[in-house]
């Protein structure tokens, strides 16, 4: 690799941990949760995130809660990197689920008139966990090839919108109380045991696409989605996620490796605590290079 003259950064909402982190060069900042009194920092708490463990407590009953970081925390990741003279590319979930970009934007502004001859370079992953996770596996594989910010921006410009995730959850009061399901519609989908699919689209917000009625079902029309909207996808990572619910997880992922001859590189992913507060145990969902959103 190359001297390069910039740091990547990213966040534990792309289901990026330390030792991925370590592998492509990322700074990992932690992106937290409260869970009962206790506000929880991902890998500052914890080294190791215990997926059943956690999920298993919100099966119990807890209904965490996320909130986003300070101007000054935020100072507290970048300002070393920028003293050093080197410039820094964040690879962040999207900017348009969480009000913490504010805070990020404040803190910006602060390091630009301290340090105006450093440049902080964002690219907005418009996801959330394998979503995110895709494309900053991507930017990390080429930082290791020693590409330059410029270039991986240039990129990024195209292929971000070319990831694409479908996605269900089992217990829709999550997103009830998120806001992201609507709370009629939340409870007569548990009731009848109706799954909405859902997916990201290039705004970066969450939406419904179609409800399906039980499990296997839904997990078919989610391969339907992958069939039809794929594009070399033989050439990219499929990443499927799920919160701690690897069997279902694993029953998705061979029926879609079936309709591409069983020569997909597919990579499962225990969704990071902080998202996972938002869908609840026992969603699951899959992300693939697109022709688009």
């Amino acid at each position: 690799m190359k001297n390069l003259d910039y740091v990547l950064f990213t966040d534990t909402d792309t289901d990026a941990t330390p030792e991925f982190a370590k592998k492509y060069g990322y700074n990992l900042i932690s992106m937290p949760y409260t869970i009962g009194e206790k506000e929880v920092y991902p890998y500052q708490d914890f080294e190791e995130f215990h997926a059943h463990e956690f999920y298993q407590q919100l099966r119990d009953g807890a209904m965490p809660k996320t909130s986003g970081l300070s101007p000054i925390t935020y100072e507290n990741y970048f300002e070393p990197f920028l003293k050093e003279g080197k410039d820094i590319l964040y690879v962040h979930f999207s900017a348009a689920m969480s009000g913490t970009f504010s805070a990020m934007n404040l803190a910006l502004e602060s390091l630009e008139e301290k340090y105006p001859e450093r440049k902080v370079y964002t690219i907005d992953t418009k996801g959330i966990t394998i979503l995110s996770y895709n494309i900053v596996k991507e930017v990390g594989e080429l930082y290791l090839q020693g590409k330059t910010a410029q270039e991986i921006l240039k990129w990024a410009e195209t292929e971000v919108d070319k990831f694409a995730i479908y996605f269900f959850a089992n217990d829709l009061k999550f997103f009830k109380r998120s806001g992201r399901v609507k709370a009629f519609p939340a409870f007569m989908g548990n009731l009848l045991g109706i799954r909405p699919i859902m997916n990201m689209g290039p705004d970066g917000m969450m939406k419904a696409l179609e409800k399906v009625k039980g499990l296997r079902p839904t997990m078919d029309r989610i391969v339907t989605y992958v069939v039809t909207t794929q594009e070399d996808i033989k050439k990219h990572t499929v990443v499927v996620g799920h919160t701690d619910c690897f069997e279902t997880a694993k029953i998705l992922a061979a029926k879609i490796q079936e309709k591409f001859d069983n020569k997909l590189n597919i990579e499962f992913i225990d969704v990071n605590p902080t998202a996972g507060s938002h869908c609840g145990p026992d969603g699951v969902g899959v992300c693939f290079h697109a022709k688009g959103r």
